[in-house]
């Protein structure tokens, strides 16, 4: 891999992998939920919509149009931290790709009537994700460890906040985020250093230079939040302090991760799905942030299993503080990751990600080789340390059933977030 840098400073990744015919394509600019506040909130994801509706030279079906023609994809996410527009095109189509999303960036339109179209689409995003329980707890989940910091900000925005936003509000917040210094290039494939002047030709334009205001730390809150919806399941979400995604011992914390719920032969798995049957659905996850993290258990059960569920994945969690994992699940966890790892790095749009996000939210870079060693390096000790250092605090508890009384007896005060009773606090 190689960093460059554009004449006006914009910074661009380049891996070249000379066995593929591919290329991947990502302007990668650090924007998100983050970094909006409660009245703006659901701006960053509108505008990602916005830039796919249309330019003065090519129109929202041309650009779809443009990139089926070529065989290529086209698309973008947005996330708490970061948003992300690329493609992945043969390597003779790269200049295609890079001028339609070169204008896609610098010359959306924002019509009104485009922008009235993409609110109700977005609103119909929303809609749907709602309908979705076991998808809607994993926000409550933030929004119990987060309470009102920004992180605890849905992506997609709500109707009231996005409802009064117009073209000079989402142009806006483009001036003040969409700046050379929160904006990445980075590109994987069969490409090479000639890109670079296709890349002047087209981001050379770029002057929007700024000064980013300093993040506030989150502060973990042992919060119990319940939405009520008639479902036919519970479904539960147990929220933990976890690593930022600078921290050294951070490839011990996914070790960790595996190796509670992050797949089949886990110990949560093999405890609550295969050897009670208490769920169909039963995983963990660890989710980093530019300066703190959070560590989730999600299980989707009978409301009449839930306290039971609750309360193994507690004893769990507890055991291992106390006795702490095995060397065999430590060799085997290391084995899963180095081939999780390796297997990724086949894929131009995984290397493409890689690259942006890693130059985006660190400005530094690992070969896979350093990644290796660095996972070899990892202790048992450096995974008891953060197991007790989790449970240091109650966790936040978030439910999303038709009766939290489910859990009573838990030691918790629930705040029903879809009525009046919640109240900040």
């Amino acid at each position: 891999m190689n960093k460059y840098k554009l004449k006006n400073g914009l910074r661009v990744m380049i891996e070249t992998i000379p066995t593929c015919r591919s290329v991947s394509f990502g302007i990668w600019v650090k924007t998100g939920s983050r970094y909006e506040d409660i009245g703006n909130n659901g701006i960053s994801h509108f505008i990602e919509h916005m830039l796919f509706k249309g330019t003065n030279r090519h129109s929202a079906k041309d650009i779809a149009d443009r990139f089926d023609g070529i065989g290529g994809n086209v698309n973008a996410f947005t996330s708490k931290e970061y948003t992300c527009y690329y493609a992945k095109v043969l390597d003779q189509h790269l200049p295609i790709a890079v001028d339609i999303l070169s204008d896609m960036f610098f010359e959306s339109q924002m019509a009104e009537a485009e922008l009235a179209k993409e609110k109700n689409v977005i609103l119909e995003e929303i809609s749907m994700y709602e309908d979705t329980p076991d998808d809607t707890v994993h926000d409550l989940a933030s929004r119990a460890a987060h309470h009102d910091h920004p992180l605890a900000y849905s992506i997609l925005g709500t109707a009231e906040r996005l409802n009064p936003m117009g073209p000079d509000n989402l142009r806006q917040y483009m001036k003040e985020r969409y700046r050379i210094d929160n904006t990445v290039i980075s590109l994987a494939g069969n490409v090479g250093e000639e890109a670079l002047e296709l890349l002047e030709q087209h981001f050379g334009r770029f002057d929007v230079i700024g000064e980013d205001r300093v993040l506030e730390v989150p502060t973990f809150h042992s919060r119990a939040l319940f939405h009520r919806k008639k479902t036919e399941q519970n479904h539960l979400c147990l929220t933990f302090p976890g690593l930022s995604i600078q921290a050294p011992n951070l490839y011990a914390m996914i070790l960790l991760n595996n190796t509670i719920g992050g797949g089949m032969s886990s110990r949560l798995f093999q405890e609550i799905r295969e050897k009670r049957g208490l769920a169909y659905s039963v995983y963990s996850y660890h989710t980093s942030y530019a300066d703190s993290g959070l560590f989730t258990v999600y299980a989707g059960t009978t409301s009449k299993q839930t306290k039971e569920v609750y309360e193994i994945t507690m004893d769990l969690l507890g055991e291992i503080a106390a006795n702490g994992l095995s060397e065999a699940e430590l060799s085997r966890g290391k084995e899963q990751l180095k081939g999780n790892l390796i297997l990724s790095l086949e894929s131009t749009s995984s290397r493409m990600n890689r690259l942006g996000k890693n130059e985006l939210m660190l400005g530094r870079h690992y070969t896979l080789d350093q990644m290796l060693e660095r996972i070899e390096q990892v202790q048992l000790s450096d995974l008891n340390d953060i197991m007790v250092s989790m449970l240091e605090k109650p966790c936040a508890v978030a439910l999303v059933g038709s009766n939290k009384k489910v859990l009573s007896g838990i030691g918790r005060d629930f705040i029903v977030s879809n009525s009046t009773e919640e109240t900040a606090g």
